[in-house]
């Protein structure tokens, strides 16, 4: 069974330049890949799934005898070096292997504030939802551009934020897009809490404004931890822009947000 899984996987490696590319784009060492490929030994069930991700095989696939396993590969489409796909997902790979399970804490539904980067002078509040899927720990932010409490007569606007997470040494690194319009993609970096209790989370935003000038900008954010199972219509409804000391949004979370005032920085910087 090793000898027909070493051949399998010596198999799929040469539709690629050579081992080394296969074993950085992985992100296992050479040595340990090696050992795979001579038949000594069987990678560990994370690292098989790893291994199976990048080559899109099943794992009960690579265990099927050899001359069983090169008729399926000769019909099915291969990746290759040339494929995009297949370096993005390798470098995603490398950071979720990387990123720290502490990120599961985290799990649940958000308010999220931030001073608008599109309607300057306005909070924004939007809803944000992290949740486990497969490994990875994935988030959709939604936002309600409208102003005011009466709403019934105004016309709503939405956008919809898909994203991924990660927790990288002390750190909760968010990265999305704009999945209606393919026109932003923003980074987000929050401090992780280190009591038991989640209540907010705080940090910086860089983006770019939804108006027609399109300004890179950076802000202050904070998201506000609301559990897990939550009346999501309810949560939605309370979503839109609200004036700087409006009375519905906490002091604190006014003052966390603020960007305002003297920066003795070189550089603009989170409210530790």
């Amino acid at each position: 069974m090793n000898e027909d899984f070493a051949q399998n996987l010596r198999l799929l490696c040469s539709y690629y330049k050579s081992i080394s590319e296969v074993t950085q784009r992985l992100g296992i060492s050479r040595p340990q890949f090696n050992r795979y490929l001579s038949g000594k030994h069987k990678p560990a069930a994370n690292t098989l799934r790893r291994i199976c991700e990048f080559f899109d095989v099943a794992e009960h696939e690579l265990h099927l005898p050899h001359s069983q396993f090169e008729r399926l590969v000769q019909v099915s489409p291969r990746q290759t070096s040339n494929n995009a796909d297949s370096i993005e997902s390798a470098h995603f790979n490398q950071l979720q292997q990387k990123s720290s399970p502490e990120l599961d804490k985290y799990l649940g539904y958000y308010f999220e504030y931030y001073y608008s980067m599109g309607n300057p002078g306005k909070i924004l509040r939007s809803l944000v939802c992290l949740e486990k899927q497969g490994e990875k720990v994935v988030f959709q932010r939604t936002e309600r551009l409208i102003e005011g409490k009466e709403q019934w007569d105004k016309e709503v606007c939405h956008c919809k934020y898909l994203g991924i997470a990660y927790y990288l040494s002390d750190r909760i690194f968010m990265m999305d897009y704009e999945s209606l319009t393919f026109n932003e993609i923003t980074q987000t970096i929050m401090f992780p809490t280190f009591k038991n209790r989640i209540s907010w989370l705080h940090g910086l935003r860089l983006g770019v404004s939804a108006s027609d000038e399109r300004m890179p900008s950076s802000s202050r954010v904070l998201m506000e931890y609301l559990g897990t199972n939550i009346n999501l219509r309810k949560a939605l409804a309370m979503c839109r822009f609200y004036e700087p000391h409006d009375q519905d949004i906490d002091e604190a979370i006014q003052e966390m947000i603020n960007n305002q005032g003297p920066n003795e920085h070189w550089n603009f910087r989170a409210k530790a």
